[in-house]
C-alpha cells in the first residue's frame, strides 16, 4: 500500500483535504470483499458507492455497507421519486469514476446522496477513492458532511 499517485485518486485526496489519506493497493479493491481483504477489515466496514439515476437523468448516490444490496424502493421513498440502476457509461459521465472505483466525493455532477444507516455502527469505514485499487478511511459520521447526504434505511432485507 502507498499514498495516492493516480490522477483520480489524487483528485479524491484534493477533495477530501488533509484530514484523510487516500491509499493505493497493488491488489484490486473493486468489490467490497476484495477491499476488505486488502485492508484487513470486515466487509460490512466497506462503504460502497452505488449510483442510480432518476427518470429525469439526475444522479443519486447511495453509500451502502459492503454486504448490503440497495433497495431501490427504499431509495425512491427517501427521494420522493423512482430511481433505476445506472449503466457504466452513465456512472463514468456523472461521477467521473469507473464502476469499482466510485468515490462518495468529487463527482462531476453532484448527486443527491443517501447513506446506509448500518454504516453508523462502526468506528471507522473505508470508501473507494476514485480507482479500483484506491481507498480512504473515515468515520461514518463524516459521510453526511462529505456528501451532503441523508442517513437512512436503504438496505434490501
Amino acid at each position: 500500500m502507498r499514498k495516492a499517485t493516480e490522477e483520480k485518486a489524487l483528485h479524491v485526496q484534493d477533495v477530501l483535504g488533509p484530514g484523510y489519506t487516500v491509499l493505493e493497493f497493488e491488489e484490486t479493491t473493486a468489490t467490497s470483499e476484495q477491499a476488505a481483504a486488502a485492508i484487513g477489515c470486515t466487509v460490512a466496514q466497506i462503504a460502497k458507492s452505488v449510483l442510480f439515476k432518476t427518470k429525469e437523468g439526475d444522479p443519486v448516490l447511495v453509500v451502502a455497507s459492503g454486504p448490503n444490496r440497495v433497495d431501490d424502493k427504499k431509495v425512491r421513498d427517501l427521494l420522493g421519486q423512482k430511481v433505476k440502476s445506472a449503466q457504466p457509461d452513465y456512472v463514468l459521465e456523472k461521477s467521473g469514476y469507473v464502476i469499482g472505483g466510485v468515490s462518495p466525493v468529487g463527482h462531476v455532477v453532484k448527486p443527491v446522496a443517501f447513506i446506509d444507516e448500518e454504516l453508523m455502527q462502526f468506528d471507522t469505514v473505508w470508501a473507494s477513492a476514485g480507482t479500483p485499487n484506491a481507498v480512504f478511511e473515515l468515520k461514518p459520521q463524516d459521510l453526511p458532511m462529505l456528501t451532503d447526504g441523508t442517513v437512512g434505511d436503504v438496505a434490501k432485507r
